[in-house]
């Protein structure tokens, strides 16, 4: 059930680089040990090497929301570069996904909306006027050329990550184009169309008893959590500045989720220039109690790159390192784990963030000189994976009694799970329910035809040999307001 397809390992040789070979591993590539948020390394180099699956298509980094739009599909393009010019490649299988049909996407949006963004062009815009007002489009989600076949292009690499993860053939799966978590059922939002996380969730829910969605993205998780509100099989964790007006104005503390899944929505809402060290402590004992309470079988990552310091859009001062502490965390778990991208506007620095935490997934210690590519004029002056991303004009307004506050708030509602659900007595998620009824008819005929021989060999066996006794499991094992230059 949920089996992936057979995809096709690529790769082409001068693609991306004409001085790159893919069969010379890159010298100074090495294993990776684990480093501490006071920047220290570990002498004992860990031991777990997950298989890594990294999902592109070139295509995807040639779409261009505007001259003046933040949003800049290019950063793929630059993250795509310095990953294979790393030579992270040998670490990792790679792959390009197939763009996802119509049907994947209407597993969780409207028909309307979705034939409204399979219409629209830049060219007949006028035609569709009444529908700007009904979908809620504005200037952050321009019209622009190929803008379905782009969603079609990060929707599908997710859905195939998620299929890779239940197929068991992968252990962690990387999708730097996808994570548009602003997207709802019957519009588009902070410039996301179709919410390719929620997409990549509902395929692992057929699997997968629990699943936990985080979000480290500087902007609330909205979309994503609005979509499971209602279910305890998914829980949504979301680190985000919030002050009621940052964009997109929700993630309060006190949004807890409703019905079977209250308590199972949890928002850890932030202030202006959290640093590193604040930031990390804080992840680190939040998710700790919460792999210990919910106990998921998958786990979805979203890595907005807009969290980090001198974003043009962001107000924290997260180095690329603290970034990916997150990533390498959530990696310790050993979960299946998917990875995804996000926000991210100062695009050398995205670029510079997800290569630095491809590296992090794959194990691989990567040297702060950048590799040559084409595009490495973007990485001037300092041409390094981990530039000084601090300024002094953002002021770290969480005070360390604050973050005590918000920790305590957020562990007190793990109290009110008592424990992981069990997902036999619990409701499923409607978008998946239809998939689901059909697979249980199946399950039902063939456990009928498994009883009825069952019963036959027990006549056989009736001369006192000892019956076989069927065992059952308990657990999981049943089944600032200056522009910045980019």
């Amino acid at each position: 059930m949920g089996r992936a397809r057979k995809e096709t390992h690529v790769y082409t040789s001068g693609t991306y680089s004409t001085s790159f070979r893919p069969s010379q591993q890159s010298p100074s590539a090495r294993p990776y040990c684990l480093t501490n948020p006071d920047g220290s390394t570990d002498t004992v180099a860990e031991h777990y090497r997950p298989k890594v699956s990294y999902y592109m298509r070139e295509e995807t980094g040639n779409f261009h929301y505007g001259e003046r739009h933040p949003m800049k599909p290019h950063r793929l393009t630059l993250t795509n570069h310095l990953v294979l010019n790393y030579g992270l490649h040998n670490y990792m299988d790679i792959y390009a996904p197939r763009r996802a049909t119509e049907d994947e996407i209407l597993a969780f949006h409207s028909d309307d909306y979705i034939d409204f963004l399979k219409r629209v062009t830049p060219d007949n815009v006028e035609l569709f006027q009444e529908e700007f007002t009904r979908f809620n489009m504005g200037d952050d989600c321009p019209i622009f050329d190929g803008m379905w076949d782009f969603c079609r292009l990060y929707s599908g690499a997710s859905i195939e990550a998620a299929r890779k993860l239940i197929s068991g053939t992968t252990d962690i799966a990387v999708n730097w184009t996808g994570g548009l978590h602003h997207a709802k059922k019957f519009e588009p939002s902070g410039f996301c169309y179709v919410n390719d996380i929620v997409l990549a969730i509902l395929q692992l829910l057929r699997y997968y008893p629990r699943v936990l969605y985080v979000d480290i993205d500087i902007h609330h998780g909205d979309g994503v959590q609005e979509a499971f509100y209602a279910t305890d099989r998914v829980m949504t964790v979301s680190f985000h500045k919030y002050n009621g007006d940052f964009f997109p104005g929700t993630g309060a503390i006190d949004e807890l989720g409703r019905d079977l899944g209250k308590y199972y929505t949890m928002n850890v809402p932030l202030q202006d220039g959290i640093d590193d060290s604040s930031y990390i402590q804080l992840f680190r004992n939040i998710m700790t109690a919460v792999m210990e309470t919910f106990r998921p079988s998958a786990v979805v990552l979203q890595c907005g790159a807009d969290s980090l310091g001198l974003d043009r859009l962001g107000v924290f001062n997260l180095s690329i390192a603290a970034h990916g502490e997150c990533v390498r965390f959530m990696r310790s778990f050993k979960v299946p784990l998917l990875v995804l991208g996000g926000g991210g506007y100062t695009i050398r620095n995205v670029a510079r963030c997800w290569t630095h935490e491809t590296g992090i997934v794959c194990g691989v210690k990567l040297p702060d000189s950048l590799p040559n590519t084409v595009y490495r004029e973007f990485f001037a002056p300092d041409y390094k994976l981990h530039p000084s991303l601090t300024t002094s004009k953002v002021v770290n307004q969480n005070s360390k009694q604050y973050l005590q506050a918000v920790q305590y708030k957020v562990l007190e509602q793990l109290r009110y799970l008592k424990g992981a659900p069990s997902v036999q007595m619990q409701e499923i998620p409607p978008d998946i329910q239809g998939i689901l009824d059909e697979e249980t008819g199946k399950l039902k005929d063939e456990e009928e035809d498994m009883l009825q021989d069952q019963q036959y060999k027990r006549r056989i066996a009736a001369g006192g040999r000892k019956q076989d006794v069927c065992e059952f499991f308990g657990d999981d094992d049943d089944q600032d307001g200056e522009e910045i230059d980019v």
